[in-house]
């Protein structure tokens, strides 16, 4: 899989050409339109243009080709860890972390159907990991995915009854789908952290600093800020 799902193509195609128009106002990010990226995307600038990408190799190379003016790119999570790769994508791809974004996440199991007996939940393995006990609970096997709202795209085009899709709640609407239950996610203080990327440094106020790594994975508090 190279692309994401036929319902979220038009969106997809959409949202890229009103951000071609205007370069300096695009914002890249990975995942389908109502990825959690999206949404943070949104909280950091109202006002900016998501273009979605479907891979962070993608997210990355819009703002290196000048496509987009900044990319916004999760890179821990507070139950599930470090968001897999991007600790290598981030050195090697040539750009500025411009800012941080913290944002709560919450989860939505969603299907087409809301008395559908559920037997699998496709999300990204970060989703999948920050709602397992949930997962577990219910007997409901994952199946990981490119992103959440690409997964919930996915079963809304998909035939099999029995499939679900872990996602924000927004995503729902956005695909046509029922939501089966909300805040799934194992704590209600799932937090991750993303950072703003460009291709020109900013000089740093030298009032904000950024918090500890360890500090943040073990949900301690820092000096300047709580999750």
């Amino acid at each position: 899989m190279e692309s994401f799902p036929k319902s979220a193509l038009a969106r997809v195609e959409e949202m890229t050409k009103v951000a071609a128009a205007n370069p300096a106002r695009a914002v890249s990010f990975q995942g389908a339109p109502g990825a959690n990226s999206h949404l943070a995307a949104l909280e950091i600038d109202p006002d900016c243009l998501p273009v979605p990408c479907f891979s962070f190799e993608d997210a990355i190379d819009a703002v290196k080709e000048g496509r987009a003016a900044r990319a916004v790119i999760p890179i821990e999570n507070s139950l599930h860890g470090r968001v897999a790769d991007i600790h290598f994508l981030l050195p090697e791809s040539g750009l500025s972390i411009i800012g941080e974004h913290f944002m709560r996440i919450r989860h939505c199991l969603m299907a087409k159907h809301a008395d559908a007996k559920l037997t699998t939940a496709m999300s990204h393995p970060q989703a999948l990991g920050q709602c397992r006990h949930y997962l577990r609970a219910k007997g409901i096997t994952p199946i990981a995915y490119a992103d959440t709202a690409a997964a919930a795209s996915f079963v809304a085009d998909s035939d099999d009854e029995g499939a679900a899709a872990v996602a924000p709640p927004i995503a729902a609407g956005i695909y046509g789908l029922e939501m089966i239950q909300e805040g799934i996610e194992d704590d209600d203080r799932n937090t991750t952290r993303f950072v703003v990327l460009s291709r020109e440094p900013v000089t740093p106020d030298p009032r904000r600093w950024l918090p500890d790594d360890d500090l943040y994975l073990r949900g301690e508090e820092h000096p300047s800020r709580t999750l």
